[in-house]
């Protein structure tokens, strides 16, 4: 599976040891950005994330701070659905429920060790369909007419 990856300054440590564990567990990785451990703008990584993950319809994780400001940026873009995920369970949960295509997560609220173990969750749940697809109808088209 293609997999995007980005994040800001804040969490590029952590966005270089999830890269390896995507690669290692045999997904295919584009790696937006940061590239560096500097100061930077995340609302720059986390657009080019969800332009890569809506052209290609792949999935991708986004890492800032708290991942507050990266979930925001790239709601913002159509076809994207992206969950901000503090726990196993909410990543589970946000496949589950709302098929959501981008997980957004803080590296400064949540350990490598969680961030893992949250990532293997969010790809290997499956989305329910029934209930949920009707929910995610509902608001897919949200906000086009204001």
């Amino acid at each position: 599976m293609k997999i995007y990856i980005g994040c800001d300054h804040a969490a590029f440590e952590e966005k270089e040891i999830l890269k390896q564990h995507l690669i290692d567990l045999g997904h295919l990785v584009e790696d937006v950005g940061t590239h560096k451990n500097e100061r930077c703008d995340y609302p720059d990584y986390a657009a080019a994330l969800a332009k890569g993950v809506a052209k290609d319809d792949a999935k991708g994780i986004l890492l800032c701070g708290s991942g507050i400001g990266v979930s925001m940026v790239a709601n913002r873009f159509k076809g994207i659905r992206a969950a901000l995920c503090r726990t196993e369970h909410d990543a589970k949960l946000s496949i589950e429920h709302n098929n959501a295509n981008v997980m957004c997560v803080g590296a400064r609220t949540n350990s490598i060790d969680e961030i893992k173990s949250m990532i293997d969750s969010w790809l290997f749940a499956e989305f329910q369909f029934g209930r949920h697809s009707d929910r995610i109808e509902k608001f897919t088209d949200l906000g086009e007419d204001v």
